[in-house]
């Protein structure tokens, strides 16, 4: 198996996270944005139907349901994205990897180098 990697295989392994970082950095911004200026609507809108009916509580409890739902789903899709970019980039880095490393191994090194890292998966996996 061969140990050693060459100049240029590594040069490609390297990760470009600035990219991604700032596409996150962008996406967390203007989604605050986005829901700050919705949290300021409604409560402009909340005011002004105070205002006219003079009914505080009963309003207060729509808008604080109403604004704890778009904080909540705000977050919750940020952290869904934020997450599934990471687990795709991480995937498309494996899969590189595997592909690179394939190529460099070579077709007459290729079962032995298998052989070496899923042996002992594939032993475990054939036992009952």
């Amino acid at each position: 198996m061969a140990t050693d990697n060459p100049a240029a295989l590594e040069a490609l392994m390297t990760p470009d996270d600035l990219t991604a970082a700032q596409a996150d950095a962008a996406r967390w911004r203007y989604g605050f944005f986005v829901v700050l200026t919705g949290i300021i609507v409604i409560l402009v809108a909340f005011g002004a139907a105070v205002f006219a009916t003079k009914e505080f509580a009963t309003m207060f409890a729509g808008v604080c349901g109403v604004i704890g739902t778009i904080i909540g789903a705000y977050f919750g899709i940020q952290a869904g994205q934020s997450g599934k970019a990471r687990v795709e980039m991480e995937l498309h880095r494996a899969h590189e990897l595997a592909v690179r490393l394939a190529a460099y191994v070579g077709t007459e090194h290729a079962p032995k180098v298998i052989d070496d890292v899923l042996g002992s998966r594939r032993r475990s996996a054939s036992r009952p």
